[in-house]
């Protein structure tokens, strides 16, 4: 997601990385953005700061207060250490001086989606576990992280734990295939069609009894909720 006002910057940015095969949503109002931002669930935030209508650190506080907690690099003419650090400490994750090297901001969107896909540092909240049901899943490496069912750990695998860690990080919404894949297979170059299928098989087995379920929705990929 793109969120830029100037649009002669905006269009060549979009055209730029849509060469590189991304996908990219635009949007140019400071408080249009959010709801945007809520709507497309983006892989990557490239955030301007000097936005119409509400400041880029504004919606930045905002949206991280509305638990979107998606990767973000500021792109901004603001470019000394203070501005830095404060955009840093506002919730985002990098930081771009304009002007800049396309290929230096493309290579910094590959580093956030490869640390966020190996489930690295993991935004903290209050609380340090998601709540589904009765199932607790903490917040932490994908591979790694414990799940719970009242004072009951479960037994799963490392491709379980990361399908898990993936689903819990949107309870309620769907997880696409792709995504999913590249989170329970991220180490390994081929991958059967139906060898997430499997995974997601074995872990509902595992969730029996924990008032939480995975729900296959055609055509959109798998979400995770509780049971009513």
């Amino acid at each position: 997601m793109l969120i830029e006002d100037d649009a002669a910057l905006q269009l060549s940015l979009q055209r730029a990385l849509q060469k590189n095969h991304w996908r990219v949503e635009v949007c140019s109002d400071g408080w249009a953005a959010l709801d945007v931002w809520k709507q497309f669930h983006p892989d990557v935030v490239l955030l301007d700061l000097n936005l119409p209508g509400r400041d880029g650190l504004e919606l930045l506080s905002a949206a991280r207060q509305s638990g979107l907690h998606q990767p973000v690099i500021i792109l901004t003419a603001r470019g000394t250490v203070g501005d830095r650090v404060i955009g840093l400490n506002s919730g985002a994750d990098d930081y771009l001086a304009k002007p800049f090297d396309l290929d230096e901001l493309e290579a910094r969107i590959k580093a956030l989606r490869r640390r966020e896909l190996r489930g690295e540092d993991e935004p903290s909240t209050e609380r340090e576990f998601h709540q589904i049901g009765r199932l607790r899943v903490s917040k932490t490496h994908a591979d790694q992280a414990a799940a719970h069912v009242d004072a009951e750990v479960l037994d799963l695998t490392p491709r379980e734990r990361a399908l898990l860690a993936a689903l819990c990080q949107r309870p309620g919404t769907a997880v696409t295939k792709e995504r999913l894949v590249a989170w329970v297979f991220a180490s390994e170059t081929q991958v059967s069609d139906d060898a997430l299928e499997v995974v997601v098989y074995r872990l509902r087995k595992k969730l029996v009894g924990s008032d939480a379920t995975i729900m296959t929705l055609r055509g959109l990929g798998y979400l995770i909720k509780a049971v009513n």
